[in-house]
C-alpha cells in the first residue's frame, strides 16, 4: 500500500477511534482520574483501551516490524514502526474541551540507522478535524461540515515578522519546566499581535502547518510526547513549515526536546528569545 493512502486508512482507524473517545469524555469525571507525575505521562483509564483498538486495526492494515515502544535496541535500515500515542492534551479531554488529538506515525530506519516519521495521523474529534500527511505526499486536512467531509490542502502562513504575528506555546504542569516557557512568553510579549496558549502540542503543529499560527515553541517535551510530536512533524514538514530545535538542530525522537515550528519566516527574530 502506497504511503498515501495508508495515511488515509490510518485517519479512518483514528476517527473511528475518536467517536469511542468523544462518547467517553461526555461521561461525568473528575481530575481525580487524571494520574499526573512528573517521570511519566499523564494517563486516563480510556487510553489503554484507544491504544489497543488503533493497534489492532492496524495489525489488519500493515504490522510492518511492530511498535515504536517495543522497538529493539539494535534496527536496521528499512525497517518500519507503528507509534501509536494516548491521548494529547489529556487535560483538556477531562476538562471537556474540544482541544484534544489521537495521534498515529510511522517510523523509518534510514541507512544511517536514524529514525524518521514518515506518516502522521492527528485527529480531533471535539473540533471535527483530521490532520495527515505522508512523506512526498503533502498534508491535508478534513473538516466535518453540515454537507460531508471537505478536504484541503494545508499551507504555513505568509507572516513575514514577529511583529503582528500569531504565536502559541506550550508548557508543562511540573513548575520547574514551566518557568522557561513563561521566560521565554514574558521576553517576546507586545511583540506578537497575540500569544496562544490552547494546546495540545500535535494541534499547535497542525495550525502552524495550515496557517493558524506563524510559529509555536515548546521546552520539555518528553520521550511519552514522541507519538503526537512525530505525527504532527510530518504535517509541519509536508506542508513545508519549518520544525527545529531551540537550538536550531533536529527533533531527536529517543530524547525530550525543545521544539519550535515555524512558517520559516519569522524563525530568525523569534530564535534569539528561545534560551
Amino acid at each position: 500500500m502506497e504511503l498515501r493512502e495508508l495515511a488515509l486508512e490510518v485517519a479512518r482507524i483514528a476517527q473511528d477511534a475518536g467517536r469511542h473517545a468523544l462518547g467517553d469524555q461526555m461521561n461525568p469525571r473528575d481530575l481525580k482520574g487524571l494520574h499526573l507525575a512528573e517521570d511519566k505521562p499523564s494517563t486516563l483509564d480510556v487510553d489503554d483501551r484507544l491504544t489497543r483498538f488503533i493497534v489492532n486495526r492496524l495489525s489488519y492494515v500493515e504490522t510492518f516490524d511492530g511498535q515504536w515502544q517495543d522497538r529493539p535496541a539494535e534496527c536496521h535500515p528499512g525497517e518500519r514502526y507503528w507509534c501509536v500515542g494516548n491521548i494529547d492534551g489529556i487535560i483538556n479531554y477531562t476538562r471537556n474541551m474540544p482541544e484534544w488529538a489521537i495521534t498515529v506515525s510511522l517510523f523509518e530506519f534510514n541507512e544511517e540507522g536514524s529514525a524518521q516519521p514518515i506518516l502522521g495521523v492527528v485527529h480531533a474529534p471535539g473540533l471535527g478535524l483530521t490532520y495527515l500527511a505522508a512523506r512526498g505526499q503533502g498534508a491535508i486536512r478534513i473538516r466535518k461540515t453540515p454537507i460531508g467531509d471537505k478536504r484541503e490542502k494545508v499551507m504555513p502562513s505568509t507572516t513575514a515578522h514577529l511583529e503582528g504575528s500569531v504565536v502559541s506555546y506550550g508548557m508543562s504542569y511540573v513548575p520547574a519546566e514551566s518557568k522557561r516557557a513563561l521566560a521565554a512568553v514574558s521576553a517576546i510579549a507586545g511583540q506578537p499581535a497575540d500569544i496562544k496558549r490552547i494546546g495540545p502540542a500535535s494541534l499547535d503543529l497542525c495550525k502552524v502547518a495550515d496557517g493558524t499560527y506563524d510559529a509555536y515553541f515548546e521546552p520539555h517535551l518528553h520521550k511519552w510526547d514522541v507519538p503526537a510530536v512525530s505525527a504532527g512533524a510530518v504535517v509541519c514538514w509536508e506542508a513545508q513549515a519549518k520544525l527545529r530545535t531551540w537550538r536550531g538542530g533536529p527533533v531527536h525522537w529517543r530524547r525530550g526536546n525543545d521544539i519550535v515550528a515555524s512558517n520559516g519566516l519569522i524563525i530568525d527574530e523569534l530564535r534569539p528569545y528561545l534560551q
